[in-house]
């Protein structure tokens, strides 16, 4: 390839304003995105003839969701896009895509992943049944799909998106039954010096907190032992504080214990990894401009650790401009300057909510046998244990070839962070002792018929 091709994976906050900064510098970049419509997760966009105005959809953020969306349309012509489409592979300097049925593979000079985050799930009694989503999922369902995901719900967890869902349900005029907080105030006051590096960012979340307080919205903090009760769908939700158990009817729940950085594709394009304990997760490696460990690799956004939407556009276009440098190019470097001290301070907020809504790490030790760990594979904390116990296992990757954990359609990306826990736990070990799950591709679920297609080209080339 005589001119770089230059490939941008996702279509957040970090990869708009990467491609923003290339299509300056005056490349083309090409922008492949899952999601029909540019935005991400956060500023996720509804189908067309939706009736729902940004600021309905987006509350205090339908500025910033406006701008980003505008910036995207500006540079719809100078871009080459591919919407709907999943990477679900990476190797040899070469992705190979499925988009609306069709099975492609497209080689790079330069990779830009901006891949976002996904809940970080740990099982709890009852999560299985129908009526149970996770938090993104809810938030999927009232900006994609314009509805609620039912009429009396909880929204159970930790972390600043949990506040924030119950914000922009209660405001779309769904019944919050209960918020039900894993995390304890008193570390919530601890963190108060690092939350207030970002006096704005904290001023919304506690107005988030005040609004639904004033709204007749239940809020508990320091919840423990969080179980759903139901037969053929969600009915009551009990849990304990201080000793105490109580239940609540409701008929949804939705549950998030934080973010984890999406993180399959940088494995596959070889990236190395290290143990990021602030994010509490295995991440690739990266400088502060966002290059990896893989010449012409680059990272910004959640995807390489989890720093929320306003650094990821900040991080898109520090990635940007250091591809451009790279490539010879001239590059602003006060610009440079200016987005890594912004994303410097960023990271100190960061340190505060991690102080204030931590992974419940009790979870992995009162976690029951019998609890479905890996739904794909229907393997249970029991077996996982077992595994430990009988046969030694000390590493994540060693439990998956004994007991199938991770093996399932998901790939380890919605069990993995409980299956680690379970494992550490079990072996008196660190989270970053046991380990991180090799990727594999695909990275997600695809027809059966695409990878017949795709093995049998193989073969024949």
């Amino acid at each position: 390839m005589n001119e770089p091709r230059i490939v941008i994976v996702g279509a957040g906050p970090a990869g708009v304003r990467a491609a923003e900064i290339l299509v300056a510098a005056g490349l083309r970049p090409l922008l492949v995105d899952e999601n029909q419509r540019a935005g991400g997760q956060i500023y996720r966009q509804p189908p067309a003839g939706f009736v729902r105005s940004k600021k309905q959809l987006y509350g205090s953020e339908s500025a910033k969701a406006d701008a980003l969306h505008s910036t995207f349309d500006r540079l719809r012509s100078d871009i080459d896009y591919l919407p709907e489409t999943l990477v679900w592979n990476c190797a040899g300097r070469q992705l190979d895509l499925l988009g609306r049925g069709q099975q492609q593979s497209l080689p790079y000079s330069h990779l830009l992943l901006c891949t976002g985050a996904i809940d970080r799930i740990l099982p709890f009694p009852g999560w299985l049944l129908p009526g149970v989503y996770t938090l993104g999922a809810a938030q999927v369902a009232l900006k994609a799909q314009g509805c609620v995901i039912g009429s009396r719900m909880v929204l159970v967890g930790s972390g600043p998106l949990l506040y924030l869902l119950a914000y922009q349900y209660a405001k779309a005029g769904a019944r919050i039954a209960a918020v039900l907080d894993t995390a304890a105030f008193s570390g919530k006051l601890r963190a108060t010096p690092d939350l207030l590096k970002q006096p704005l960012t904290l001023a919304k979340g506690l107005y988030f907190l005040a609004w639904l307080r004033c709204h007749g919205v239940k809020v508990v903090e320091g919840v423990q032992k969080i179980a759903v009760a139901g037969e053929q769908k969600v009915a009551a939700i009990t849990w304990h504080k201080n000793g105490r158990a109580e239940t609540l009817e409701c008929d949804a729940v939705a549950s998030g214990f934080g973010l984890r950085s999406e993180t399959q594709l940088a494995d596959l394009a070889g990236c190395a990894f290290e143990f990021n304990q602030l994010n509490q997760q295995w991440l690739p490696q990266r400088d502060v401009a966002g290059r990896s460990s893989v010449r012409g690799v680059y990272l910004a956004g959640d995807g390489g650790g989890i720093a929320g939407a306003d650094a990821a556009e900040l991080a898109g276009k520090r990635a940007a401009l250091a591809l451009l440098e790279d490539l010879g190019k001239a590059v602003d470097v006060r610009e440079s300057r200016r987005l890594d001290r912004a994303l410097q301070s960023i990271q100190a907020f960061r340190r505060g909510l991690e102080r204030a809504f931590p992974v419940p790490v009790e979870w992995a030790r009162e976690c029951a046998d019998e609890e479905i760990i890996c739904r794909c594979e229907e393997i249970t904390a029991g077996e996982l244990r077992h595994s430990v116990e009988q046969a030694g296992t000390v590493e994540i990757n060693r439990l998956k070839a004994l007991t199938r954990v991770g093996m399932g359609r998901c790939q380890g990306r919605v069990c993995s962070a409980a299956a680690a826990e379970i494992l550490a736990c079990s072996a008196g070990k660190s989270i970053a002792q046991v380990g991180r799950l090799r990727g594999q591709p695909p990275v997600k679920p695809f027809p059966v018929a695409v990878g017949v297609e795709f093995n049998s080209a193989r073969e024949i080339s």
